[in-house]
């Protein structure tokens, strides 16, 4: 296995990234599963409920794109124990909001640190990871989502067995401070990738500074552009399915939470699939065409998860297909953007890109939930996913091949 061609110290960076980017998720999924709840106990629409997340979107697109100038400048670990302790308060600080009103504000402010956890740390893998096995290694860590997306699920039937549902969504959000522990271990185990490490040298004995404007400097123009529509619609699509899925099932489909909690679990466990069979394919077929194949893929099963009037057994069987191309589509992006701009730049490049498509992206569960009043929610879901699939496909088509680029220290000049 590709693993045990690995040093110590890179398999600890794994590990520290893969877990980061779990508790990532664990802490931005849970609100979705709340959704009924919120429309129950505080009589919230589902407009209101749509702008609560693509409020946390939009932040954390600010998020992502600051860490990454941060990370440039001050270095992968030290970013990366920030944006864990950050995310890991807000979250428990949602605990005790009492409206919709005060719930956005603690959910835009978790975002922040939700979208600098993933620029850092797919950067910091991307950077230690040999070029044979830098699309599986991203992909290995991009998987952690679905872990940190099936704790949720989980998280979510155990508290709601227990507690009254007017105080089980508090406890849900509290249990998100326990990730600020994981700093320990980044603290203890983690260090600067050498190629950060010699940019940074280079840069000092000539007297630079990596500033983030030169991503928009001609000749890097071109790729920041379209990496950025890469992302939005990766993400517009993802979140417009996984914001609403939840809601979908239990409003439309009328399943009872233990009901939809076993059909998310089929979609969660797809989604794990997805993204190591990604992660592999990336390094064999290429970033793009891996891209492109899983776009056409999930763009096709999203209508008919949606559109088609199926039962509930075979809804539960596409399921497992649905997460798989849903969310393996994103196992070589933090690789792909990483291998697109060079070290000086790197942090800036794939933090503005990654969370321009996040900020994009964002909107598309807010017009989901206005489009809802006209429409169902499930026609929704799907017009707006086969739309963003689309961008992707174009904006594959006008990006170059990086597979097997090796990643070197760089000043730009």
């Amino acid at each position: 296995m590709w693993i045990k061609e690995t040093s110590k110290e890179e398999r600890k960076t794994l590990f520290a990234a893969f877990v980061g980017y779990g508790v990532d998720a664990f802490d931005y999924m849970i609100y979705t599963f709340m959704i009924p709840t919120f429309i129950l106990v505080w009589g919230m629409t589902k407009a209101e409920a749509g702008y609560i997340a693509t409020g946390a979107l939009i932040s954390s697109a600010v998020g992502g794109w600051l860490a990454g100038i941060l990370a440039d400048r001050y270095g992968r670990v030290r970013i990366l124990q920030l944006t864990v302790l950050w995310f890991s308060f807000f979250t428990f600080l949602s605990g005790f909001t009492q409206s919709p009103e005060q719930l956005f504000v603690t959910r835009m402010l978790q975002g922040i640190g939700f979208g600098g956890e993933w620029s850092v740390g797919s950067v910091l893998i991307a950077e230690m990871i040999r070029a044979r096995h830098r699309g599986k290694a991203v992909g290995l860590v991009q998987s952690s989502w679905a872990v940190g997306w099936g704790l949720s699920a989980i998280a979510f039937w155990a508290v709601y067995a227990v507690f009254d549902q007017q105080y089980a969504w508090r406890v849900l959000f509290w249990l998100g401070a326990l990730p600020a522990l994981f700093i320990l271990y980044i603290r203890r185990n983690i260090s600067e990738p050498a190629v950060y490490r010699e940019t940074k040298a280079q840069l000092a004995r000539t007297g630079q500074s990596a500033s983030f404007w030169l991503i928009f400097k001609p000749g890097v123009l071109r790729t920041t552009v379209f990496a950025s529509l890469l992302a939005t619609g990766m993400q517009g699509a993802y979140y417009a399915v996984t914001t609403w899925l939840p809601t979908y099932l239990k409003m439309e489909r009328n399943l009872s939470v233990l009901g939809t909690s076993g059909y998310l679990m089929v979609l969660i466990v797809g989604s794990f699939a997805g993204y190591l069979t990604s992660a592999w394919l990336s390094d064999r077929l290429g970033r793009r065409r891996c891209f492109i194949l899983f776009a056409v893929c999930a763009g096709v099963l999203v209508t008919c998860y949606t559109q088609l009037p199926i039962t509930d057994a075979a809804m539960m069987v596409l399921g497992f297909p649905l997460g798989f191309f849903l969310s393996g589509i994103f196992s070589g992006m933090g690789a792909y953007l990483s291998e697109l701009f060079p070290s000086h730049i790197r942090g800036s490049g794939q933090g503005f890109c990654y969370n321009f498509g996040r900020a994009v992206g964002s909107v598309f569960p807010a017009m989901i939930g206005h489009m809802s009043a006209t429409m169902s929610l499930g026609v929704a879901i799907g017009y707006m996913a086969a739309g963003a699939y689309l961008i992707v496909i174009v904006a594959c088509l006008m990006l170059p091949e990086t597979q097997g680029r090796e990643l070197s220290a760089s000043t730009g000049d």
